[in-house]
C-alpha cells in the first residue's frame, strides 16, 4: 500500500472537509474529522480489497470461513491506519493541524457485535488470518443494538439500549445484491422418485431476507484485505401488497418487526419462550445465510462438483451457536443438490470443524425438541436422522458403549445436545487451552472421545499482538523496538530475545517510565470519568471481564475488605497503596452477579472516602467495559488478578494481554495461566488455591464444608458477617443473597476455600513489589515470554492441523 505523507495526508482532509461536509478546517467538528479520515482510509483500502477477492478466485485456493456469533472488533480507525502503515503519518498530520488525535479516534463507537472473550478471540483470529496472508473470512450477524450499554446507579446496574449504529457506520458496505432468502416454520411434504429415493418439499415457510454488511479486515503492512460479512435481517418485499384494512396494516407492522428483531439483539434474554424462540432463530439465520453464500461462491468460482466441496472449503464453528450448520449443510446437499444422505454425510464431516469454549455442563446449549421442531421443521428430521444413524451406530458396533447412549444421544430427554450435534458433524472438535482439552477428553467429553480420539485437538487462544501491544502501548512497544529491532512485530516469537535485559539497569528504569506514565494516563481517566484520586504511584490490581460466579471477583471484593478492616484496626499499618480496578457486565437476568456489582460498588463508596486509612486503598468500578476501555487499562495494569475457580476458565484471554504489557498474574491453575506459568516459571507468577483435578475431586466425591471454614477463619466470619448484618449495605436485608448463597449453596467456587491462599500470595506481591528491580525483571520477563501468545501461533496451528489451507 503506497504510503501518503504527512503533508498529502494533511491536503487530503482539508479538501476532502471542503469537498465533502463543504465545511472549513477551522469549523469543523471531531465527528466531522472522524468521517473523512475514515474515508480516506476505505479509499486506501478498496483496490487491495478488490485484488485480494480476484487473486483467490484466480489462485482457485482453499478458503475458510469462520461462523461465529460474536465478533468484538473494538474501533476500527486506529487498528486499520496501523495495518495500512498510515497511523504514525495521520498521528502527525492531525497535530499539526491542531487537532486532538485521542478525541478524533474516540468519535468511533465501539461495534455492539460481541461480548466477551469468545467475540474478541474471533476479532483476533481474523486479524492474523488477513496479517500472514490467509484466505480467511467471517460470518456474523450485524446486531443493530449490542449487549447493552451499562451505568451504575447508586451502585446498581442499569442497562440501556447500546444502539451502536445511531451514526453511520464508516466501515460498512451494504450488499443487497447478495441477499439471501432464510426460511422458517412451513410444511415439509415427503415424495417417493421413481428410483425409491425420497425427496422433500419445504412450503408455507415464513420468508426473512439476510442482507450482506461487508467489513474490511485489513492484514498488517501487506495488502490483504479479508472480509467479515455481516447479516441483517429485513422482511421480504412482495408487489401489491395494499395495507387497505387497519387490522392487516398492523398485522404486518408486527410480522415486520418481528422480522427485524432477529438481528435487533445481541444474545437477547432467554429466560421466557420467545427469548429462547428468538435466539434460535439467530442462529439459524446465521448459518443459513452464510452457508447458503458459501455453496453460491463454490459453484461461481470452481468448475467441479460440491463432492469436492472439502477440497477449497473449511468451515470453523466457534463454539456450539453455529451448529446447526451441520444439519443445514445436510439440508442443501440432499435437497436442493439432490445428494444421498451418504454423500452428503461425507461432505459435510469433512467441511465442517468445531471449537469448544466451555467445560461447564450448564453452559452447553441445548434446545426442547419441541421449539426446534417446530421452528425448523426439515432440520429437525435431518437433525432426528442424524441421532438415529448415530445411536444405531453406537449400538452395533461398539457394544461397550451401548448403556452409554443415552448420555450420547444428540436428542436425548426432550432436548436437542448441541455440542453432541457438533462433535458428530465434524472433522476435528478443539479446545482452547492445555487444560481445557484435557478435561474435555478426559471427562466431560470422555465418551465422545474414546469414540473418536482423532478428533479431537488442543488450539491454545491467542491475541494479536499488533492491537494489543503495538497500538494500544506505542510507548512500550517502541522501547522494544529499540532494544531488541522490529522483526518481532512480523515474529512476535523474536520477544524472547528481552530476556537478555532483564538485569539491564538503564532498559528496566526506561520500562519503569513507560509504566508509570500509562498509570498517569489511566489516572488521569479515572479522574475525569468518576471524580476519584487515585495515586499512581499505588499497585494497580485489575480485573476486567464479564461477571460470572466462577471468575470469582467475589474472592478479590472480599480480599479488599479484608484490607480494609485491617485498616480500620490499624490505619499505620505499613502497606503499600492498592487501587482496585474492575470492569464488568452481567447479564441483565443473573441477579447474584449484578449483586457482586453492586458490592463492588458499595465498598467502594466506603473505602474511597474513608480518612482513616489515609488513601491506602482505592476502589474502581469503571462502567460500561468494552474494548476501548480494556486498550486504556491494559497497558496500566500491574497485577492481573486470573483467578477463576480451576477447571472452570477454558482459557482467557485477558490474562496474555496483561501478560504482554508487563503485568504479572495473580491466578489459579486454570486455562491459559498453566501454560503462562509454565513458559515464566514459578519466580515470575503468583500461582494459588485449588487444582482442577482437587475442584473436580469435591464435586463428584463431597467432602468440602464452606461452614467450617467460616467458623474457623475469623476473617471469613467478620467479612461474611458484615454482609449479613447490612454493613456495606444502605439496609440490612443489601447482600444476604451472597451470604446465603456462600453458606446455604456450600460456597460452589470455592471462594471460601481458596480466599486464605489468595491472602497469602497477595502478602508475596506486596513483597516483590518493594524490591523495584526484582518487579521489573519479572514484567519484562513476562512480555518477553508473551509471543508464544500471539493469535499468529494460534492461526498457525489451526492452520497447520485443521484447516490446511495456503498463504496466498
Amino acid at each position: 500500500m503506497p504510503q501518503l505523507t504527512v503533508e498529502e495526508l494533511k491536503e487530503r482532509i482539508v479538501n476532502k472537509l471542503k469537498t465533502d461536509k463543504g465545511i472549513d478546517i477551522l469549523d469543523a467538528q471531531n465527528k466531522d474529522i472522524y468521517y473523512v479520515i475514515a474515508s480516506i482510509v476505505n479509499e486506501e483500502i478498496m483496490p487491495h480489497w478488490l485484488e485480494t477477492q480476484k487473486k483467490y478466485k484466480e489462485k482457485n485456493c482453499k478458503q475458510v470461513y469462520y461462523l461465529s456469533m460474536e465478533f468484538l472488533v473494538g474501533r476500527l480507525l486506529e487498528s486499520n491506519l496501523l495495518n495500512c502503515g498510515m497511523l504514525e503519518h495521520s498521528n502527525q498530520a492531525l497535530i499539526e493541524l491542531g487537532l486532538n488525535t485521542e478525541q478524533i479516534y474516540a468519535v468511533e463507537h465501539d461495534a455492539g457485535l460481541g461480548n466477551g472473550g469468545l467475540g474478541r478471540l474471533a476479532a483476533c483470529f481474523l486479524d492474523s488470518l488477513a496479517s500472514l496472508h490467509y484466505p480467511g473470512h467471517g460470518f456474523g450477524i450485524r446486531y443493530r443494538y449490542g449487549l447493552f450499554e451499562q451505568r451504575i446507579i447508586h451502585g446498581n446496574q442499569i442497562e440501556l439500549p447500546d444502539y451502536w449504529l445511531n451514526d453511520h457506520y464508516a466501515w460498512e458496505t451494504r450488499k443487497e445484491e447478495e441477499a439471501i432468502c432464510i426460511h422458517f416454520h412451513g410444511d415439509v411434504h415427503m415424495f417417493k422418485k421413481n428410483d425409491g429415493t425420497l425427496e422433500f418439499k419445504y412450503e408455507n415457510t415464513d420468508k426473512v431476507m439476510a442482507i450482506p454488511y461487508d467489513i474490511p479486515v485489513v492484514g498488517y503492512k501487506n495488502d490483504v484485505i479479508n472480509t467479515l460479512r455481516l447479516w441483517s435481517a429485513e422482511p421480504v418485499f412482495q408487489e401489491g401488497n395494499h395495507l387497505t384494512e387497519e387490522s392487516h396494516y398492523y398485522h404486518v407492522l408486527d410480522h415486520q418487526h418481528s422480522i427485524e428483531q432477529i438481528s435487533g439483539f445481541l444474545y437477547p434474554d432467554d429466560s421466557s419462550h420467545d427469548g429462547k424462540v428468538l435466539r434460535l432463530k439467530q442462529q439459524y439465520f446465521l448459518v443459513s445465510s452464510s452457508i447458503q453464500n458459501i455453496i453460491k461462491n463454490f459453484k461461481q468460482n470452481h468448475q467441479m462438483s460440491l463432492k469436492r466441496l472439502p477440497e477449497k472449503v473449511v468451515i470453523q464453528i466457534n463454539d456450539t451457536h453455529p451448529s446447526l450448520a451441520i444439519p443445514e449443510l445436510m439440508r442443501i446437499l440432499m435437497d436442493q443438490e439432490h445428494f444421498s444422505w451418504d454423500d452428503a454425510w461425507e461432505v459435510t464431516t469433512k467441511v465442517i470443524a468445531y471449537t469448544n469454549h466451555t467445560i461447564m455442563s450448564e453452559a452447553l446449549e441445548k434446545w426442547p425438541k419441541g421449539m426446534l421442531k417446530h421452528l425448523l421443521p426439515r432440520i429437525y428430521m435431518i437433525i432426528d436422522e442424524i441421532n438415529e444413524r448415530f445411536c444405531k451406530g453406537i449400538w452395533f458396533d461398539h457394544q461397550e458403549l451401548r448403556e452409554k447412549i443415552p448420555e450420547m444421544a444428540i436428542i436425548a430427554d426432550d432436548q436437542v445436545h448441541m455440542a453432541r450435534l457438533a462433535i458428530v458433524g465434524s472433522f476435528s472438535v478443539n479446545g482452547v487451552a492445555r487444560i481445557h482439552t484435557d478435561i474435555l477428553k478426559k471427562k466431560e467429553m470422555n465418551l465422545f472421545y474414546s469414540l473418536y480420539p482423532e478428533r479431537f485437538n488442543n488450539k491454545t487462544n491467542g491475541i494479536t499482538h499488533r492491537r494489543w501491544l503495538l497500538q494500544v502501548n506505542p510507548k512500550l512497544a517502541g522501547l522494544i523496538t529499540d532494544i531488541i529491532g522490529p522483526q518481532w512485530i512480523q515474529r512476535p516469537k523474536q520477544l524472547i530475545s528481552l530476556l537478555k535485559y532483564t538485569k539491564d539497569s538503564s532498559f528496566l528504569e526506561k520500562f519503569d517510565q513507560v509504566k508509570r506514565k500509562n498509570k498517569q494516563l489511566l489516572a488521569d481517566f479515572i479522574h475525569d470519568r468518576t471524580g476519584i484520586l487515585v495515586d499512581d504511584q499505588s499497585i494497580f490490581d485489575v480485573q476486567i471481564k464479564r461477571l460470572h460466579e466462577y471468575k470469582r471477583q467475589l474472592l478479590n471484593v472480599f480480599h479488599i475488605i479484608y484490607l480494609y478492616n485491617e485498616l480500620k484496626e490499624n490505619p499505620n499499618l505499613d502497606m503499600i497503596p492498592r487501587t482496585f480496578i474492575f470492569g464488568a457486565k452481567a447479564a441483565p437476568s443473573y441477579h447474584l452477579a449484578k449483586e457482586v456489582i453492586k458490592l463492588i460498588n458499595k465498598v467502594a463508596s466506603i473505602v474511597n472516602y474513608d480518612q482513616d486509612i489515609q488513601g491506602k486503598l482505592k476502589v474502581i468500578f469503571l462502567e460500561n467495559y468494552n474494548v476501548s476501555l480494556a486498550e486504556r487499562i491494559i497497558p496500566a495494569a500491574d497485577i492481573s488478578e486470573q483467578i477463576s475457580t480451576a477447571s472452570k476458565e477454558a482459557s482467557g484471554t485477558g490474562n496474555m494481554k496483561m501478560m504482554m504489557n508487563g503485568a504479572l498474574t495473580v491466578g489459579t491453575l486454570d486455562g491459559a495461566n498453566i501454560e503462562i506459568k509454565d513458559l515464566v516459571g514459578d519466580p515470575n507468577i503468583f500461582i494459588f488455591g485449588l487444582t482442577a483435578d482437587e475442584v473436580l475431586h469435591y464435586y463428584h466425591h463431597g467432602g468440602y464444608n464452606a461452614t467450617d471454614i467460616y467458623n474457623t477463619d475469623d476473617r471469613v466470619r467478620r467479612i461474611l458477617d458484615q454482609l449479613n448484618h447490612g454493613e456495606f449495605g444502605s439496609h440490612e436485608i443489601e447482600f444476604k443473597d451472597i451470604y446465603y448463597n456462600i453458606l446455604s449453596h456450600n460456597d460452589p467456587y470455592f471462594v471460601l476455600k481458596d480466599f486464605e491462599p489468595y491472602i497469602e500470595t497477595h502478602e508475596l506481591v506486596e513483597q516483590a513489589y518493594r524490591d523495584k528491580l526484582t518487579w521489573l525483571n519479572m514484567s519484562v520477563t513476562n512480555i518477553a515470554y508473551s509471543g508464544k501468545f500471539s493469535s499468529d501461533r494460534t492461526i498457525q496451528e489451526y492452520v497447520t492441523d485443521i484447516w490446511k489451507i495456503k498463504p496466498v
